[in-house]
């Protein structure tokens, strides 16, 4: 068996090539067979490599991961890994024992031996273990052979790993696989620091970047990864993936990571939505993005003239993308064949017309002619259908335009004189008979109806998409995308019957306002009925952010208020169970400043209120030397760059943040002014809502400090 040292040896004798493709690993519906074997052309033809097989509604491959495949199951997996390696394509089989194993049953483990030896007698060379998305507790028998779960999921990983013969691609995916789930920080995350540390080097890990659907990535966020994994990860890539939402779907382009990652990573593996065929654009652009070259040039086309990214143009990778998908769109697909030859042999419905075919007479109407699809068509399609943080130019106009029409219905409304203002021209009042060949006429001022008539040109786009995408010759794209077309369709009908009602029109706002509505005229269902109850949608909205639901008062702290701290102290330690903390551990400064064991300096101390009474606090002490000195051990250094300490806590009916930024960033503006250099706090671990406080209101770093508790950060930011 192989030593680690051995391992790093082989491992750097020479550079892997960069791993760019396709994780199937979403939840939901697995792909078919047939469009796994063309996604491998797509990849060949795109100049990807690698496809990890990891849908997690397989159930061998997560929930019955000890069951063998059937010979019918491994005749399937047989002919795709074959496929596959047609295609130059590697195939990675990934299984997922998290939910259930025991890591030191030996048992357990031979059956995940047996397993992966199994799909290695099928042909596959490449294999991955995922521990994604399971509870991190270890059972009793586990926690008495290993000493944290980051320790058995590497010991496993490495013996297996070592029994394939240490594979060349091998890759491994952490519980805390993103920055959001790293405890406090990556930096000083135990469970990765024993990843990088013990994890053999040949093993990749994988990582979604800073969230698990990661706005950003950024190369310092990747640089701070590797030095703790020891290793460039693989990103598996959620950025377009859609199986947290039914109703999302996203045909944006790949982007928001910078080409600066390619040569400090592993690879990138994007896993994207559950439908097959409309992740074109997301396949696509990824490609592209691939084979972006330090000298900002592509095999495909020049990129970066106008982008931040000199090697690379979102715009440009998407018109690319969109482009060969056309052509897609507008061939006949094997379904339609299909259908056809089975139909062949059956007697025909009716004759073949040819010369006798029918021609509408003087006067009838014409014989319907589908428009064909238009570039246009699937450039609106991708603006509507966008990325997760972001629609595309022609939505964001959309809902632009839509809002002023609201906010300024009515607002200037003319009144005095006889005039009408219509969507092309401002003219007088014709004639009733003159008056009802217009429409489009409004009551609202000229710029009102002037912008009410380009929302109703995008709106009108947005049904002509429609309906040419309906008759596209390629089904089978077309019934991925069915449902969602579907949605917007009727969403932008209601906005545009909605913005005609304001306009003055009478046919639109009764339909609105009609008792008994069509069950198209009104979103559906019970999600449905609770987001028209509920004062808002959350932080899910993009446009707009959600109604505040209370008011909050921030005033100075005062004597009479050393109760109500107390009170809201002592509430959020039960909260977070830690009621006994203090019995066995010596108090930080924090907590006898809460206490009042300790007043806060002057000017120094703030009082949330909100209807029900004070809901939170923050307190400072500009000078936390002496009180330091006197309760516990810290460094003299620390305190020299950061004198002043500041602590707090709100109740959890405090749903809004700003106010608590707001106090916060009213005391450091406070400490400043004393002539503060810096400020410190401290927090427990479990403390999650303080530290995001501190964390997103304002510099605040982990620092070091001696003599804490090992449960105990230190967070600083300089004045």
């Amino acid at each position: 068996m192989a030593t680690s040292t051995e391992v790093s040896e082989k491992a750097q004798s020479g550079a892997k090539r960069f791993i760019g493709g396709v994780v199937e690993g979403f939840y939901g519906r697995p792909w078919t067979m047939e469009q796994r074997t063309e996604l491998f052309k797509r990849e060949q033809k795109w100049g990807l490599n690698t496809y990890l097989y990891a849908p997690k509604d397989d159930y061998k491959h997560r929930m019955y991961w000890r069951d063998l495949y059937s010979p019918e199951e491994a005749e399937q997996l047989i002919a795709l890994i074959s496929a596959a390696q047609q295609h130059n394509i590697d195939f990675v089989y990934a299984i997922s024992p998290g939910l259930d194993i025991t890591f030191s049953n030996r048992k357990e483990v031979a059956a995940l031996k047996r397993k992966l030896d199994q799909v290695r007698d099928f042909g596959c060379n490449s294999f991955s273990l995922l521990f994604d998305d399971i509870e991190t507790e270890m059972c009793p028998a586990d926690k008495q052979a290993f000493s944290s779960f980051a320790h058995a999921q590497v010991a496993i990983t490495n013996e297996v790993f070592q029994h394939l013969g240490e594979p060349s691609t091998f890759l491994f995916c952490p519980t805390d696989y993103c920055a959001a789930f790293c405890t406090p920080t990556v930096t000083q995350s135990s469970y990765l620091h024993t990843v990088g540390d013990e994890l053999l080097p040949g093993i990749d890990v994988l990582w979604t970047g800073p969230k698990v659907v990661s706005h950003k990535i950024s190369v310092e966020s990747i640089e701070e990864v590797s030095s703790i994994l020891k290793r460039a990860p693989v990103i598996w890539d959620n950025i377009h993936a859609n199986d947290y939402d039914p109703q999302r779907i996203f045909m944006g382009p790949y982007k928001d990571r910078p080409t600066e990652l390619i040569p400090k990573l592993r690879g990138v593996l994007t896993n994207p939505n559950c439908e097959f065929y409309p992740n074109f654009v997301a396949i696509h652009t990824l490609a592209t993005w691939c084979k972006a070259s330090a000298d900002g040039a592509t095999k495909d086309v020049e990129m970066g003239d106008e982008e931040q990214d000199p090697c690379y143009s979102p715009h440009k990778a998407l018109t690319l993308a969109l482009t060969d998908w056309l052509e897609e769109f507008l061939s006949t697909d094997q379904l339609t064949a299909c259908v056809k030859k089975d139909s062949s042999d059956e007697e025909p419905m009716q004759t073949d017309l040819g010369e006798h075919s029918y021609v509408p007479g003087p006067g009838e109407n014409p014989l319907y002619t589908a428009e064909p699809l238009t570039l246009d068509d699937l450039k609106l399609l991708s603006d509507l259908f966008y990325l997760p943080y972001e629609y595309g130019p022609t939505a964001k106009s959309m809902l632009h335009e839509l809002d002023w029409l609201k906010g300024h219905s009515h607002a200037a409304a003319v009144k005095s004189d006889q005039v009408t203002f219509h969507f092309d021209k401002l003219v007088p009042f014709d004639p009733p008979e003159i008056e009802a060949r217009r429409p489009f006429a409004c009551c609202q001022t000229a710029e009102w109806c002037s912008r009410a008539r380009h929302f109703d040109d995008m709106c009108e786009a947005v049904v002509r998409m429609f309906n040419r995408l309906s008759n596209a010759p390629n089904r089978r794209i077309l019934y991925d995308l069915y449902n969602y077309i579907c949605d917007i369709k009727s969403g932008v009908n209601l906005a545009q019957a909605y913005v005609k009602s304001l306009g003055g029109l009478g046919k639109p706002s009764a339909q609105l306002m009609s008792d008994d509505p069509e069950p198209w005229g009104f979103r559906g269902g019970l999600s449905g009925e609770f987001q028209r109850m509920l004062p808002g949608h959350g932080n899910r909205d993009l446009y707009k952010h959600p109604h505040k639901t209370s008011v909050y008062c921030i005033r100075p702290y005062c004597t009479e208020d050393k109760m109500d701290v107390q009170r809201i102290f002592v509430k959020m330690q039960q909260e977070r169970q830690i009621e006994d903390a203090s019995m066995t551990e010596p108090p930080l400064i924090s907590d006898i400043l809460s206490t009042g064991e300790i007043p806060p300096s002057p000017q120094c101390a703030l009082v949330l209120e909100d209807d029900i009474g004070p809901c939170g606090y923050m307190l400072a002490l500009t000078d936390a030397k002496a009180a330091a000195t006197s309760i516990q051990d810290t460094s003299g250094r620390v305190l020299e760059d950061f004198p002043s300490l500041i602590t707090g806590q709100v109740l959890p009916r405090v749903t809004d943040p700003s106010p608590v930024k707001r106090m916060i960033g009213q005391l450091l503006s406070t400490m400043r002014s004393c002539g503060s250099r810096g400020v410190f706090c401290m927090l427990r671990h479990s403390d999650r809502r303080m530290l995001d406080f501190y964390t997103e209101s304002s510099s605040f770093q982990p620092i070091k400090m001696g003599g804490l508790p090992p449960d105990v950060i230190a967070m600083g930011t300089s004045l």
